[in-house]
Parts: C-alpha cells; sequence; structure tokens
C-alpha cells in the first residue's frame, strides 16, 4: 500500500510539509525548574491510591490554569506553566501533566509538564517522608503504563511521523489533548485533516442534538465492541459537556428517549442488513412521547456509525489508553511481576522473514497487479454475480476463533442483549437476505442528497473524507516506489463491503483473492466484524514487510468501508419511510 514518508498524494488530496523541531527548548520568564523546591502537593486519601472503585474518568472540568496551556500566546503558557509550580497539584492535575509530558505537540509545554512531574514527585516523596506512615513510603506520581499511543506500533515511528503537525497542535489548543487515534490517524495527514473536519462538526458544531447526549451515544456505540478505550475517552467529554453524571452508571439510568436507540445501535453494528423503515418508523412515530424526528434520527445514525467503525480502528491499530485514564498510568510503584493487559490481545510476533521472503513477498503481489491491468477478459453479468457469491462464501472459511469474548465491567452496563453479534451475510443452510446491490442504493446517488437535506454540510464532509481515504497514495509499496496501488486499495474497500453485503455489479469479486492474502482478509473480516477479537499476531501475520502506516492506511480504508456500508443500510431504511 502506502507507507506516507515524503512522497505527494494523490490528486484531489493535500499534504502538509513540516519542519521537524530541532530540540530548541523555549525559556519561561522565571524558569520552571528553579521552581522544584516550591512544588506542592495536596495530600491524598487514603484511597487515592488504591484502584479505583469506577473504571470511568472522574468528572472534572479542566482548571483554567490547564486551559491556558493550551494557548496560542508563548507567554500565557509560561504563566500557566510558573503558575502550576507554585501551586498544589491535586491527583487529576498530576495526570493531566503526566498526559501532556508525553503527547502535547507543543515541545515548551511537553518539557514544562515532564519538569513539573519531576519536581512534584520529590516534594511527594518528602511530604510522605514527613506525614505518611512508613508503609506508604512508596507512594509517587503517577507512571505512565504505555509507552505509546499504539500496542502494534512502535511509539517513535509514530511520534517522529506526527512531530510539528500543524492539525496536532490546533487539536490541542482547541480540544485540550491530542489523543492516540488522532496521534497514530497522523502517519497520513491529508486524511487525518478530514476526518478532525468532520469530527469537530459531529460533535461541537450546532446540530440538533445536544453535546452531552451526543457523547452518550458514542459510549453506548462504542460498548457494542467492547471499546473501553472510546467508553473512557467520551465518558469524560459528556462530563465536560455538562453531561448527567448518573447516567454514566448505565443505560438503564439514561432518559427513556436515548435507551430507544439500543435495537438500531445493535443492528449498526453488528447486522445492519436488517435494518428496515418499521424500525425507523417506530422511532419517529408522532404518537409516542419519545419520539426522535428524523434531523436528530439522522444524526444520532452517524454517531452510531462513528463510533462502530471508529472502534474497529483503535481495535485494528491496537490503540492504547490514554495516559489519563483507566490502564494508561498507576500511582503506586512498579512491580517486577506486573504485566499490563490494557491492549488488544498480545501474541508473539509472527514467524520472521528473510531479506529473500521480503521481495518475493511483495514482489509476487505487484506481479498480480500487473497481471491483471493487462488482462482484457471480459465477463458476463452472471459470471460476475457468481464470483461474487464464490468470494462470499470462501468468507465463512476466513471467520476469526469462535472464543466469546465477554464485556469488561466498565462497557457492560451499557450493553443489552451482548449475545447479538455479526452473523455472517450468508450463513450456509440458511435463506440469505437480499444482496444490496450498489446500482439500487449508493452513496453517490441517494444516500449523499438523502444526507445534505435531513442534515445540511454533513453529507458534503463524509463524501470528501471518503474520496480523500479511497485517493489516497504515495505511489509506494514497502520498499518499491512509483507503484500504481489503485487496484489493490479497490479491492479493500470492496471485500469490506461483500463482507457486509454489497455488490457492485462492474467489479470483478475475482480480483480479491487475487490481491488480498488469507492472512489479510482474516484480519480485515476480524476488524470489521469481530474488532475486539482482533490480535498482534494477527496484525504482524499480513504484510509482514510492509511499513506500519501502510497497515495504518488499510485501517483507515476499513474504518470509512464499514461506516458508508452501515451508513447505506440505515440511510436505504429512511429512504423507504419517507416514501
Amino acid at each position: 500500500m502506502d507507507s506516507g514518508r515524503g512522497a505527494p498524494a494523490s490528486a484531489g488530496t493535500t499534504t502538509t510539509t513540516t519542519t521537524r523541531p530541532n530540540g530548541a527548548g523555549h525559556e519561561w520568564p522565571g524558569g520552571v525548574g528553579g521552581a522544584r523546591d516550591e512544588v506542592q502537593v495536596e495530600e491524598p486519601s487514603s484511597s487515592s491510591f488504591s484502584s479505583s472503585s469506577s473504571s470511568l474518568p472522574e468528572p472534572s472540568a479542566r482548571p483554567r490554569r490547564l486551559s491556558r496551556l493550551c494557548s496560542r500566546d508563548t507567554r500565557e503558557r509560561a504563566e500557566a506553566l510558573n503558575e502550576l509550580a507554585r501551586g498544589a497539584l491535586c491527583r487529576d492535575t498530576l495526570l493531566q501533566l503526566l498526559r501532556v509530558s508525553r503527547t502535547c505537540p507543543m515541545e515548551d509545554v511537553r518539557r514544562g509538564a515532564a519538569e513539573l512531574l519531576g519536581a512534584a514527585q520529590v516534594g511527594v516523596f518528602r511530604r510522605v517522608s514527613l506525614s505518611r506512615p512508613p508503609q506508604d513510603a512508596g507512594v509517587e506520581v503517577p507512571r505512565a503504563l504505555v509507552s505509546g499511543p499504539s500496542a502494534f506500533i512502535p511509539p517513535g515511528e509514530v511520534w517522529e511521523e506526527g512531530a510539528g503537525l500543524p492539525e496536532l497542535v490546533e487539536t490541542f489548543r482547541s480540544m485540550g489533548r491530542v489523543d492516540h487515534v488522532i496521534t497514530v490517524m497522523a502517519l497520513h495527514p491529508s486524511y487525518l485533516s478530514c476526518f478532525l473536519h468532520t469530527q469537530q462538526a459531529l460533535l461541537q458544531l450546532d446540530g440538533p442534538l445536544p453535546q452531552p447526549w451526543r457523547h452518550y451515544i458514542i459510549v453506548m456505540a462504542a460498548s457494542r465492541h467492547r471499546c473501553s478505550y472510546l467508553v473512557h475517552l467520551h465518558s469524560s467529554w459528556f462530563l465536560e459537556t455538562g453531561g448527567e453524571e448518573r447516567w454514566l452508571g448505565g443505560l438503564h439510568r439514561a432518559p427513556p428517549k436515548l435507551r430507544r436507540l439500543s435495537l438500531l445501535n445493535k443492528l449498526l453494528a453488528h447486522r445492519p442488513w436488517l435494518i428496515t423503515q418499521e424500525h425507523i418508523a417506530d422511532l419517529v412515530c408522532p404518537s409516542s412521547e419519545e419520539r426522535w424526528s428524523l434531523a436528530e434520527l439522522i444524526q444520532a445514525v452517524i454517531l452510531l456509525t462513528y463510533a462502530h467503525s471508529l472502534s474497529c480502528f483503535v481495535w485494528g491499530c491496537g490503540i492504547n489508553p490514554e495516559l489519563d485514564f483507566l490502564g494508561g498510568h498507576a500511582f503506586q510503584p512498579p512491580s517486577p511481576s506486573a504485566r499490563s493487559s490494557h491492549s488488544p490481545l498480545h501474541e508473539g510476533m509472527g514467524d520472521s522473514q528473510s531479506g529473500s521472503d521480503m521481495d518475493t513477498e511483495v514482489e509476487r503481489l505487484m506481479k498480480r497487479m500487473q497481471l491483471l491491468l493487462e488482462q482484457n477478459e471480459e465477463f458476463s453479468q452472471e459470471e460476475m454475480v457468481t464470483r461474487f457469491e464464490k468470494e462470499r462464501s470462501e468468507m465463512l472459511l476466513e471467520a476469526p476463533c469462535d472464543d466469546a469474548v465477554c464485556a469488561p465491567p466498565d462497557v457492560s452496563h451499557f450493553v443489552e442483549d451482548p449475545e447479538f453479534t455479526y452473523q455472517d451475510f450468508a450463513p450456509r443452510g440458511e435463506q440469505s437476505p437480499p444482496t444490496l446491490r450498489a446500482q439500487d442504493y449508493s452513496w453517490e446517488d441517494h444516500g449523499f442528497s438523502l444526507m445534505n437535506r435531513l442534515y445540511p454540510d454533513m453529507g458534503q464532509l463524509l463524501d470528501e473524507k471518503f474520496q480523500v481515504v479511497l485517493g489516497l497514495t504515495y505511489h509506494t509499496m514497502a520498499m518499491h516506489r512509483d507503484v500504481d496501488t489503485t487496484m489493490l486499495r479497490k479491492a479493500v474497500w470492496n471485500y469490506i463491503h461483500c463482507v457486509f453485503g454489497i455488490r457492485y455489479d462492474d467489479y470483478d469479486y475475482g480480483d480479491v483473492n487475487q490481491l488480498l492474502e488469507l492472512s489479510l482478509k482474516v484480519y480485515i473480516k476480524t476488524v470489521a466484524c469481530h474488532p475486539e477479537k482482533t490480535t498482534l499476531r494477527m496484525y504482524t501475520n499480513f504484510w509482514k514487510h510492509f511499513c506500519h502506516s501502510e497497515k495504518v492506511h488499510v485501517n483507515l480504508l476499513l474504518l470509512e468501508a464499514r461506516l458508508q456500508a452501515a451508513l447505506l443500510y440505515a440511510l436505504r431504511a429512511i429512504t423507504r419511510y419517507m416514501t
């Protein structure tokens, strides 16, 4: 695929040229280092350093002095750091400083936060020795349990590629954090720009649903795929935007109107082809006291599909917990026998290959692409349908392990009917639902116009994102340059749609078997349909000698193709309801 390193994107997309920091730091008036001995740490309660009884983030709006770290004014940021150095640092502030010291894209803030943590550690030990019992002498400031944003990708590769990107700086200034998902997406800046614009419009700009509801709907959706990462992140945003804390106690504590989305959430997450106009009518029925308007429902549908597909990206890229959330930090000193269990199922890295194996793997794929380009054979419509059905039947052999994955406690109370999961579109021996022919209902001809009618501007943002990810190329494949990867990208996209029962009459599905090796197909189907079953071994076993950014590119295609597939089924049901 495309590595994203220093090569131009395809026509219709833009890339950003960045200058990496030279390591020169900024000096603050008064100097943070000079205030090291003045740092105070609020005395924690005896339970502050024990395991929290709740897995969800604590409700806390960012203090003003932390908000000032996001300022565009260098002097104001410096003053905020010095104010923190002179004040008392509570537990929550220490966690925020830990996160900022590792992930802030502005070097002055990142370095200043690290120095404050170092000073706070000295202060904690001093105060503990004076006022705490000897058995508590091991208490310290929080330490990171994860070394980077992904458990699958070496930290240095991610940080190096994203250093200094304007998109990351702007995200930190507006949101107060650059989360791990965005950091990994920064391997492909032109896509990241579209993603951030769409996310901002969906979560922050004017819309029919209040902001806390938007984040709660994402929590509901992410829970279907056991995605604790998104549940924690959006529970935090839910509280910061004014949501009621008791709702986080479980779906049964949310308003009835939100609970009525449960069935639609379940179907969109696992079997979107089952959605009918009756499901839509039930939600917007005028006789119901808790009815949804069409405008509200369309935004809810986008939020649900956004969260489902983003959950797949989180699992597919092995995204680690945020440093200030459960699983990302610890206050206790490290134990020699401690093992982290936060990230997707860890397994061996797979068998290593020699340089000659690497050449064979990549060149074999390139040769297949060239042969398909030179092939002039045309097939009848009946043959094209047969090839689609053959590919769909072979998908039954590409399923992940059947081991059930239990929902962790922090998400289980948001899930109703947890046994309902993905089922192959055409199970053997069963009557399969009709295939959705793209010619009968497509995004370009039907979904886009309906979206713009019910949710102005969102259709355009989504369309741009689809186009960018499909056209994203740097004309590279592993170590080779000047390669046209259009055919490969199209095969990945169409295979994902095939998994969800969508067929393109003008596409030869024989290309999928030629271009996508079995290990890649197993990985794609697992991430798209059973993301919580994704393992490190699956990630490392396909395209063993391609760049990590190329594997992230596969996940971006997967994210958007899955989102569009589920969206098409929902929009088709809404169209039928309206007509």
